[in-house]
């Protein structure tokens, strides 16, 4: 069974994530092959402070 792991900032909303979801199986299926039920999408929220990009903390590169 695929999984698609995805991990990005915190602040989509629930409508934003369903259609990531939707996107993501159908594009997979599409150039995979297979089954939307055979396939699963775990969404990570992160927030900035929690994550880094060469060599510094996002939350201070990109201040909200």
């Amino acid at each position: 069974m695929p999984i698609i792991r995805v991990e990005m900032f915190k602040g989509r909303t629930r409508d934003q994530k369903r259609e990531l979801v939707k996107e993501l199986t159908d594009g997979f299926v599409r150039a995979c092959g297979g089954t939307a039920t055979g396939l699963t999408v775990v969404i990570t929220d992160v927030e900035k402070e929690d994550w880094g990009s060469a060599g510094e903390l996002c939350a201070d590169k990109y201040p909200d």
